[in-house]
């Protein structure tokens, strides 16, 4: 199987990497289990490169995946995680051909034990 199931059936899954990917992209590092940070990192690393693409096209399918939700809530004219990609992570990747997360284990959870890892794009 080419993917894991996460526990979840197969709407509930793509929910919850929708939003992973898009608090990925808002907050640049974000905190999840090490099975679902090692999913959550194929579809990033695409919707990057897509990203570096930056024609209408690419634009398109990544607003297809990507929530639209503001980096800061806060302020009115703040952007939101598309306008975010396109115009601040994809720029920082340019010379780059791939490999633009990491995955940094941590201890287990308190409540479950369950392994934890950060999952962070790669500061360049």
């Amino acid at each position: 199987m080419a993917y894991q199931k996460l526990g979840r059936d197969s709407s509930a899954r793509k929910a919850l990497f929708r939003d992973l990917v898009t608090d990925l992209f808002i907050n640049e590092r974000i905190e999840t289990t090490e099975a679902k940070a090692k999913e959550v990192r194929s579809i990033a690393e695409k919707l990057i490169t897509l990203a570096k693409r930056g024609d209408l096209h690419a634009r398109r399918q990544v607003a297809a995946y990507v929530r639209k939700e503001l980096v800061d809530p806060t302020d009115a004219d703040s952007q939101d995680a598309i306008q975010k990609l396109f115009s601040d992570i994809a720029p920082r990747y340019a010379n780059r051909a791939g490999g633009y997360t990491r995955i940094l284990k941590t201890g287990p959870r308190r409540g479950d034990g369950a392994p934890m890892a950060y999952l962070e794009l790669v500061k360049e």
